[in-house]
């Protein structure tokens, strides 16, 4: 069974959304360790709480690439198979990234390649889209650019702010998140330039979650 390290910076809603969709059986996978860079997160509280193996790395006064090894050094030990990144406020650093090639997911608050970065729903809303959404990509050595795995649309309301959007995306990202792992662990695609294509009977989108 693949093996999921998580590492998240915050609350961790999506972290919480995997584990419970893998609690229930909807999610062929488990959860071998969660990591935080920040020791006060939320997210890593309930991941004890829970009972799943946690590590804090600080990163507050580290170098990039020496916080990724240690990071590394956690993975490696928990025999870790994919990494998600669950709210992650730091950049990887490409050294991390080639230890884990085609192997680490992330997911954006927007319609990629639309509204990269900080803040993708107040950029939605200033630019007057009238649909965004959330994308989950594998991740490259560029911010928010790697293939794009599975993406999920959200209307944009006449009546929605900043955070009334972002609440209605981040349920899509609920969904969005274990069906991409699903598709990943199950093996059924291939990358033809940065086309994720999925194979013959393999193609319809999952719906359990």
């Amino acid at each position: 069974m693949t093996r999921l390290g998580v590492i998240l910076s915050g609350r961790g809603s999506n972290f919480l959304a995997i584990a419970d969709n893998i609690a229930s059986g909807k999610l062929k996978a488990e959860i071998a360790i969660v990591i935080s860079n920040c020791g006060d997160a939320p997210g890593v509280a309930t991941a004890k709480l829970r009972g799943f193996k946690t590590a804090v790395l600080p990163s507050k006064g580290r170098k990039r690439e020496e916080h990724d090894r240690a990071m590394l050094a956690a993975l490696r030990e928990a025999d870790v198979d994919l990494v998600i990144l669950a709210g992650y406020m730091r950049l990887l650093s490409p050294w991390f990234i080639q230890q884990f090639p085609g192997k680490i997911l992330n997911i954006h608050p927007s319609l990629l390649p639309a509204f990269p970065g900080l803040e993708a729903q107040k950029q939605a809303l200033e630019y007057g889209v009238q649909v965004t959404g959330c994308t989950v990509h594998i991740v490259d050595e560029h911010l928010d650019h790697g293939p794009i795995l599975l993406q999920k649309a959200v209307p944009v309301l006449p009546t929605d702010d900043e955070h009334t959007l972002a609440d209605r995306i981040l349920a899509q990202e609920h969904r969005a998140y274990s069906e991409a792992i699903a598709l990943v662990t199950e093996g059924n695609y291939r990358i033809v330039g940065r086309r994720v294509l999925l194979d013959q009977g393999n193609a319809q989108e999952k719906s359990s979650f």
